[in-house]
């Protein structure tokens, strides 16, 4: 059986492959036809064609992009319930108008003829023709009564670090901050305010660490009473109000136990002061320090965490021990080796490290308690 094996000659010259590539367009390329009689190399002509670009869709990849907390709507108050000075007089404007009331009901009495002789002779007035109370002796009566009580009952007294916001039928008619005798307006309410400034020490609170441990914290608070109108009347109790505030800051700001950084400590200190300004400052409260003065764990979790602290503590102290026995047999060994007072093999070297980080720990242990 005979097999013929076509055989396909090569090119006489070495053929430089062309680029297939060139501008967005194809070029001839030259293709050898295998398992072919041809006596040569046969070039396929093909016309220069564009290569399209890919179209795409559009559709941008999907990205789930962080969602932005929204922001906590802050507590308003009316802007019109703003504290503004009170309309006040002088003390002695009172005084007149009191003494005023008193003359004019003693004058009326002489003039009814029902002043006693004996007043009579010592005011060193005239007899009386004695016209007895009539109307216009009531009328005269009335008056002056009504001018001596305006007087003397709008009196009031002023003091320093206090003041009083005074309203008419529910509505804001001003705030006092005068000192001394002063004369206000008797028919208006009058609520007394402290202005000083003052250190508040809370109750244990609820608060947490930054890994969610249960605590109770103390909180030490420096503030005062910045606008007494809304104080007094944008909030029913101002002061309760502030406690809530520092309740619910605690609530969100995580409390660092004592021995842990300053820097953290400062933070937490700093973060709390902000939060707690801001949600008291709408009710006329300003804060100025909002401070952890004590922090313990809660009782639900105080076993747990003492024991977990104590072995830690226990642990740490292990640690450093180890290390300087450690420290020391090196030491030890160096100085006997390198002053020639020993001479040891690898075997010696082992049992004398042995022998003195027995002897350095016993001691140890015998030191600790």
């Amino acid at each position: 059986m005979t097999t013929t094996t076509s055989h396909t000659p090569e090119p006489e010259g070495p053929l430089r492959p062309a680029r297939l590539i060139q501008n967005e367009a194809t070029t001839e390329i030259p293709v050898h036809l295998l398992f072919r009689d041809e006596a040569g190399p046969v070039s396929v002509p093909l016309r220069p064609t564009v290569v399209a670009r890919r179209q795409g869709t559009g559709e941008q990849p999907r990205v789930r992009r962080p969602v932005q907390p929204k922001p906590r709507p802050e507590p308003q108050v009316d802007p019109d319930l703003v504290e503004r000075p009170a309309r006040v007089l002088p003390g002695a404007a009172g005084v007149f108008a009191g003494v005023c009331g008193a003359a004019g009901c003693l004058a009326t009495s002489w003039w009814a003829g029902v002043l006693p002789p004996l007043a009579v002779d010592a005011l060193g007035l005239p007899a009386s023709a004695g016209a007895g109370l009539g109307p216009a002796q009531w009328a005269a009566y009335t008056g002056a009564g009504a001018v001596g009580l305006f007087g003397l009952g709008g009196l009031t007294r002023g003091r320093t670090g206090r003041a009083w916001v005074l309203g008419l039928f529910g509505r804001y008619r001003g705030t006092v901050r005068r000192t001394g005798l002063m004369w206000v307006n008797p028919l208006l309410l009058r609520r007394r305010v402290d202005v000083r400034l003052r250190h508040w020490r809370s109750e244990p609170m609820p608060a947490a660490d930054g890994n969610g441990v249960a605590l109770r914290a103390v909180v030490l608070v420096v503030w005062r009473v910045k606008d007494t109108a809304r104080a007094t009347l944008g909030v029913e109790d101002h002061e309760a109000y502030l406690r809530e505030c520092v309740e619910a800051a605690l609530a969100r700001v995580p409390v660092e136990m004592p021995g842990a950084t300053r820097g953290s400590v400062e933070a937490a200190s700093e973060t709390l002061t902000r939060l707690v300004t801001r949600d008291a400052g709408a009710v006329g409260v300003e804060v100025f320090s909002v401070r952890p003065a004590r922090v313990e764990y809660a009782p639900e979790v105080a076993a747990a965490m003492h024991r977990r602290r104590i072995a830690a503590l226990d642990a740490q102290d292990r640690a450093t021990m180890v290390t300087s026995v450690v420290d020391s047999v090196e030491d030890t060994v160096t100085r006997l080796t390198m002053r020639g007072l020993v001479e040891l093999d690898d075997y010696e070297r082992k049992a004398l490290v042995k022998d003195l980080t027995v002897a350095f720990c016993a001691g140890r242990g015998e030191a600790a308690p």
